[in-house]
């Protein structure tokens, strides 16, 4: 097992954030795809417009710190082939060639090292603006891998590339070999994920790849026959990678956390994202909803870092495990001023299997009345609702 994926899944959340020209807009990533009526050269116009704002990068990183997060995958470069850092000379059309003026990658890592944040690039694999990706597929190859070089070898160490786009031309010749041996010659400790798509929920794409992808998709245990891998759960929070300021289908607070504790459950991290404005800003919307989610993390005591799967199952709990402590955790917790209804059989009683010597709630510190390797899940106080409670318990001889 390769220590720099163990030290990945220990990660356990992230922030991903899909920034570009089509933050301008507002319509999504797949804008230029998309929308109705767009022209590559109206659109590569938007570069005039493209104004970020000077502390853009500081505010993300207190942004993923409030939500939780412990790293950030940033698009370098999304499939509409503009690049938010500097190609010195591959393109004119980047970052540098903008309104903005500068290289916003290295403001990222740059903001992501003073944060104590592990940065990572997302980049595509397709390129709707690139001639030789249609015309001349190996020079295109040729440029993306020229790319991915810059990339290794102008901003430091970063935690690893997320490629994803190799589902547009499935039967190409993608030179993955070559790709991403480029990564290990400048990057030997960074994590190489390529996203397989929606449709292939935690397939292996091939050996080099270090952790699989479930793009909105239930997480379940990777497949490590060949070699040891990690797994990773990317999730939108509502129906746009990229800024929709028309998009309101919000997921609750509540999925989400639920969301974040299925990837536990199966030793994978959670991926979660946001849409940057143009100038750079999270929207307010998703501002609240990171940083309710964030404080269910910092409530519970972060505990959920360093959980992974636990042999140990339990009635009407989800079981994890960090060391040689143990932890139920219990969803769909109401809220109740009433100290009856603990009483009453309205709630879950959990029961483990396995002998419980000593047992506390995390949100609270108190101390959990067990009997006979059971105990009725208290609801929360008045004032006080996090969805779903943590107990940590010790066992006997575990």
């Amino acid at each position: 097992m390769q220590d720099y994926i163990k030290k990945f899944e220990r990660l356990g959340v992230g922030l991903f954030v899909h920034f570009g020209l089509y933050s301008i807009v507002g319509e999504g990533e797949w804008f230029l795809k998309l929308g109705s009526e767009v022209k590559t050269d109206k659109y590569e116009a938007l570069t005039k417009k493209f104004k970020v704002n000077k502390n853009w990068a500081i505010d993300l990183v207190k942004t993923a710190k409030g939500a939780g997060a412990k790293y950030i995958t940033l698009t370098t470069r999304h499939h509409d082939g503009f690049s938010l850092y500097d190609t010195k000379g591959l393109s004119d059309y980047d970052a540098l060639h903008s309104a903005a003026g500068r290289d916003l990658i290295k403001e990222f890592v740059d903001a992501c090292h003073a944060g104590g944040l592990v940065p990572f690039f997302y980049h595509t694999l397709l390129d709707w603006q690139k001639p030789e990706y249609r015309l001349d597929f190996p020079k295109y190859i040729d440029y993306l891998i020229s790319s991915i070089e810059l990339l290794c070898t102008s901003y430091g160490e970063i935690g690893g590339f997320w490629f994803d786009g190799m589902w547009d031309k499935p039967n190409e010749d993608w030179q993955e070999d070559r790709l991403y041996a480029t990564i290990r010659k400048h990057q030997p400790n960074a994590m190489i994920i390529n996203n397989t798509g929606l449709s292939e929920q935690g397939r292996v794409g091939h050996p080099e790849i270090d952790s699989v992808t479930f793009e909105r998709g239930k997480p379940c245990f990777v497949d490590n026959s060949d070699k040891y891998r990690a797994g990773e759960m990317c999730q939108i929070l509502n129906d746009h990678w990229g800024y929709a300021k028309n998009d309101c289908n919000y997921k609750s607070v509540k999925e989400l956390i639920g969301n974040l504790i299925d990837c536990r459950r199966y030793n994978c991290n959670f991926l979660l994202n946001t849409g940057l404005r143009g100038n750079g800003t999270v929207n307010l919307t998703d501002r609240g909803l990171l940083s309710e989610f964030g404080k269910w993390i910092k409530t519970n005591k972060n505990f959920i870092y360093e959980a992974t799967a636990c042999d140990i199952t339990a009635e009407n709990a989800i079981m994890l495990k960090c060391e040689d402590c143990y932890y139920a955790v219990i969803s769909d917790v109401p809220m109740s001023a009433d100290p009856n209804v603990a009483k009453s059989g309205a709630l879950p009683l959990v029961k483990v299997d396995a002998e419980i010597v000593d047992a506390t709630w995390l949100d609270s510190g108190k101390k959990i009345q067990v009997k006979d390797n059971s105990f009725i899940t208290e609801p929360f106080n008045y004032g006080k609702s996090l969805s779903a409670r943590v107990a940590k318990l010790s066992l006997k001889d575990l």
